[in-house]
């Protein structure tokens, strides 16, 4: 990218910080804090949600993706009882880590990124 591109400005920069951190908080669940990891991102898109809408785009995607991923946990955590609750838990974790990581770095590129197997709870 030039550096007189719009996408280089500071405000922009700061969009894209943002809209990474809607992300990235989402982590928080995995380092144990309960529900962090639809804390972490909802905290940040209500803070910044009217300032930046790179930023209400991104906090609303990552949070229907951790609601999701949340569900999808208590389910398999049910069928630990049938014996392949524990593999399908760290399935969910897995793909939930992995692709944090991928809206993370696609928003500090200011790309928006559309979260696979989403169940789209919040609207615009």
């Amino acid at each position: 990218m030039e550096e007189d591109t719009p996408l280089n400005t500071e405000e922009d920069k700061q969009a894209r910080i943002w809209g990474m951190l809607c992300h990235l908080t989402a982590l928080l669940g995995m380092i144990g804090i309960p529900l962090g990891n639809v804390l972490g991102p909802l905290i940040i898109w209500l803070v910044k949600k009217n300032t930046y809408p790179f930023v209400n785009e991104q906090g609303r995607e990552s949070l229907n993706f951790q609601l999701s991923m949340t569900i999808y946990a208590i389910a398999a955590a049910l069928l630990i009882f049938v014996k392949i609750g524990m593999p399908l838990l760290l399935l969910v974790a897995g793909i939930n880590f992995i692709l944090i990581l991928i809206a993370s770095i696609r928003a500090f590129n200011g790309e928006t990124y559309t979260y696979p197997l989403a169940i789209r709870l919040i609207k615009k």
